[in-house]
């Protein structure tokens, strides 16, 4: 018998009042990314082990961590809860974490979806559903799962301040920025250490080229974001592209060697970080040292996995920068294992890992032209393997890079140009139109004669 409801009025099932106040309070740990949610879920659990909600977080937690490790955690939670009396709401997230277990994203996204119809103030569906719109890289959805139930929610109900920013992060990657910084701005006023509505504001300010405010915003709320947050080396990495888009190299450094990589973090998240901001300056014959062999041996006993292909984009950066060709060639076997099977991740790796593994890897060989070959036919649809406009640039900038060094100025023009209409106030922008300008009307001039 259901006796008990959480903090939005709805029921769960064999809890005692001690463990909803520790599930709210994992929860909120979640949204903002502060904190230790897995400590805290199991703090409730321990109290009361037939809580299903709470096995239900903790699944979830794992599950959202894209790294293959984590899955059996998720699976240990998802078994604790199988055996449970449950409620309608509590089979369909038990639902969805069985089609995350199976490598169905889709499958996941769309138990919430049935979910938040019925239960529209589900602030961990929300959470999940939102996330995993961001794994998959569908930014209407990112906006409009939000957007459905909002109205159903109060600014006094607890967490209300995580709707907005999720809000903001969607309406920013749909490109309605003014309304997504107003969201972020809203979500902070609410909560100021809400991470991710730190971050979604950041990434209004990083697609409009506002680097400058973008400095101020990071630094002048560095103590709300940066502090005992698991996100933090997240906003520290937009914090260095707005001084890489400035040519501040120097600080970008500083930064890596300080809280991006001070720690040696193996967290999936930061090593994707700490690769894309390396991966960039790689890009402009920026020496970095003996940075991308830590960051190689990171990530080289990950190299088999195949489980995520963002994850082996990104893994292929650092081996081909440190010059790991065994692991190299471990990252796509791994990816033809994977292109095997039918779990989402098979057609994220057929579809784009693959080929920009493939294209990352001649960028390393200096083949560049097959470079340029594999990435132009994928620049309209890298969002199906997830992330966000700004991570997915990286990809963009290769682009950009490869054209040039096998000598396509004109198409290293035209790229040129899209990027500086979007962002002109970027020097590097600038310098690629420059560049590619200068020489074209050099060719065309000796060719007069």
């Amino acid at each position: 018998m259901m006796t008990h409801v959480d903090a939005r009025g709805e029921p769960v099932s064999g809890a005692s009042e001690t463990a909803i106040t520790l599930y709210e309070k994992a929860l909120a740990q979640l949204q903002c990314y502060q904190g230790d949610p897995v400590a805290t879920i199991e703090a409730a659990i321990e109290d009361s082990p037939e809580f299903v909600m709470a096995h239900c977080l903790r699944a979830y937690l794992f599950a959202l961590a894209t790294e293959v490790e984590a899955m059996a955690e998720a699976r240990a939670s998802f078994d604790a809860a199988s055996g449970l009396t449950t409620s309608a709401r509590e089979r369909r997230h038990l639902a969805a974490i069985k089609q995350f277990l199976a490598g169905s994203w889709e499958g996941a996204i769309s138990a919430l979806e049935d979910v938040l119809i019925d239960s529209p103030r589900d602030a961990l569906a929300l959470q999940v559903v939102h996330l995993s719109d961001f794994y998959t890289g569908d930014a209407r959805s990112l906006r409009d799962h939000v957007a459905r139930v909002l109205p159903e929610w109060s600014a006094d109900d607890p967490g209300y301040h995580a709707l907005l920013a999720m809000y903001a992060f969607g309406l920013e990657e749909c490109g309605d920025y003014a309304r997504a910084e107003d969201m972020g701005r809203r979500a902070i006023d609410l909560n100021p250490h809400d991470a991710w509505a730190q971050h979604a504001v950041a990434h209004v300010m990083e697609m409009q080229g506002r680097q400058d405010d973008g400095i101020k915003w990071m630094a002048g709320r560095e103590r709300y974001w940066a502090e005992d947050n698991f996100f933090a080396i997240h906003n520290w990495w937009h914090l260095a592209l707005f001084h890489l888009d400035l040519d501040q190299t120097d600080r970008v450094l500083s930064l890596y060697d300080g809280p991006l990589r001070k720690d040696r973090s193996q967290v999936m998240l930061d090593l994707l970080d700490a690769s894309a901001l390396l991966w960039r300056l790689h890009l402009r014959d920026v020496d970095v040292g003996e940075r991308w062999m830590e960051l190689a041996d990171c990530w080289e006993p990950l190299a088999g996995d195949g489980f995520y292909a963002f994850n082996d984009a990104h893994a292929m950066m650092a081996f081909m920068a440190a010059g790991r060709d065994e692991a190299a060639d471990a990252v796509l076997a791994a990816q033809q294992r994977a292109m095997a099977g039918n779990a989402s991740n098979a057609m994220m790796t057929n579809q784009i890992g693959h080929p920009v593994c493939n294209a990352l890897r001649a960028f390393g060989r200096g083949d560049y032209a097959t470079c340029v070959d594999l990435l132009r036919p994928l620049r309209s649809r890298l969002n199906r393997f997830g992330g966000s406009h700004a991570q997915r640039d990286i990809f963009d900038l290769t682009l950009l890079e490869a054209a040039k060094r096998a000598g396509q100025l004109a198409l290293v023009r035209e790229l040129a140009n899209e990027r500086v209409e979007l962002k002109p106030s970027s020097p590097l922008n600038q310098r690629y139109r420059e560049d590619a300008a200068r020489r074209l009307a050099e060719i065309s001039g000796a060719a007069m004669f």
